[in-house]
């Protein structure tokens, strides 16, 4: 059966996407565009190959489909910056394949204008077509919950803006087959602005919460209290947790060398956000102390060193410089986490423990930092010696929460 649809990059944001095209009963073929980390398990994946799900490594095939979606990584670069090569990469290996007639759409995170001054010419000098006239181009925001049961893709509703209001039709078409709503922006740059706008949504409010926890730490105020009373308030509030840092693949942005003027919120957003593996280092020192013993030499235990709970990926993730400044003090350092087999840091392997509750009694110290379901948390504060909660996640008074 020939393809609908093209899914060009099988990563964070492309493979979620073929999922729910081919549950949708959309024939679908996916091409990768490197390296490429996807959220979905190997069951998840096998039962995508079973529906007919094709992963192809001919390009030919992407001028077979009526859509293609470019869902390309957008990692920050050296200079800070977005890194478009891989959406590069993949509108150059699209265009050369391009048909008329095409739906081509951007799903990857970008800053507003880019999918008009930036895909849209290579599109049109690899192809020979013009966009909105011989191929539909439109942007939608990728609004994928990796690990989440309760947003489904059908529940989900779709932001699209097209170049043209056909384009931008034509894309509410493909995905109407996906999603039970549609929303229909003004245009490209207004459904780019709206993953800006989302995207730093989510880092300003745990910036916020990340300071109220330090200074709640400070006064003697349980956090995790206040937080459970302010969420009953029916408006003008949405919760948010503290952590010990933010991960994943949705980056803030402010626009630094990108428009007249930077978001300064975002950007004090970025410095509290990036300060909190620190603080999490600073707060293990200080109750090693307060116990009797010195960073240097302790044996600190990391639970789920995992960006997200429930899933393998570790784009981000905290852990990272946790265990890093940890090294840095002296401290022995292992980690236990159910999704991650082998975790390496300063490209040294780190210490994996095997039984959950043996590691946790024979460390000083036992750090949560990502609440699986899978972890007993009054069992582990139980056998844990020390034990240093920055999710919120044990019970009250069964540990030291952040």
């Amino acid at each position: 059966m020939p393809a609908d649809l093209a899914v060009i990059g099988l990563g964070p944001y492309g493979a979620p996407l073929a999922q729910a095209a081919v549950a949708a009963g959309i024939p679908t073929v996916g091409y990768a565009t490197g390296p490429e980390a996807g959220p979905l398990s190997p069951a998840e994946l096998r039962r995508m190959h079973a529906a007919g799900f094709r992963p192809v490594t001919d390009p030919a095939l992407l001028g077979r489909v009526r859509t293609a979606v470019i869902c390309a990584p957008v990692p920050r670069g050296a200079d800070g910056g977005l890194d478009l090569g891989q959406v590069e990469a993949a509108a150059r290996t699209l265009s050369a394949r391009l048909r008329p007639h095409t739906t081509v759409i951007l799903e990857s995170p970008v800053l507003p204008g880019t999918t008009e001054t930036f895909l849209r010419p290579l599109l049109e000098e690899g192809s020979g077509l013009r966009a909105g006239r011989d191929f539909h181009l439109a942007y939608s925001p990728s609004r994928v919950d990796p690990g989440s049961r309760g947003h489904t893709p059908s529940g989900t509703p779709k932001v699209i803006g097209g170049l043209t209001p056909a384009c931008t039709e034509s894309a509410a078409a493909f995905y109407g087959r996906l999603t039970d709503k549609v929303v229909r922006a003004r245009g490209l740059r207004e459904a780019e602005t709206v993953q800006l706008l989302e995207t730093n949504y989510r880092h300003v409010n745990i910036a916020l919460v990340n300071e109220m926890a330090v200074l709640c730490h400070e006064l003697g105020v349980d956090l995790w209290d206040v937080i459970r009373c302010a969420e009953t308030k029916p408006f003008g509030f949405h919760a948010f947790r503290p952590g010990p840092g933010v991960g994943g693949h949705g980056v803030p942005h402010d626009l630094t060398g990108h428009a007249t003027r930077t978001l300064r919120m975002v950007e004090l957003a970025q410095q509290v956000n990036s300060r909190m593996p620190r603080y999490v280092v600073q707060r293990a020192a200080t109750l090693l102390n307060e116990h009797g013993k010195s960073a240097r030499g302790a044996r600190i235990l990391l639970l789920g060193v995992t960006y997200k709970p429930d899933l393998a990926d570790l784009q981000g993730t905290p852990a990272q410089e946790v265990a890093v400044r940890l090294m840095e003090f002296g401290a022995s350092v292992s980690y236990h986490d159910p999704y991650v087999p082998s975790w390496n840091v300063l490209d040294r392997p780190v210490p994996r423990a095997d039984s959950l509750y043996e590691a946790a009694a024979d460390a000083d110290l036992t750090i949560l930092l990502q609440q699986h379901r899978t972890y007993d948390l009054q069992g582990l504060s139980v056998k844990a010696q020390l034990l240093l909660d920055t999710r919120g996640a044990t019970p009250t008074g069964a540990a030291h929460r952040l």
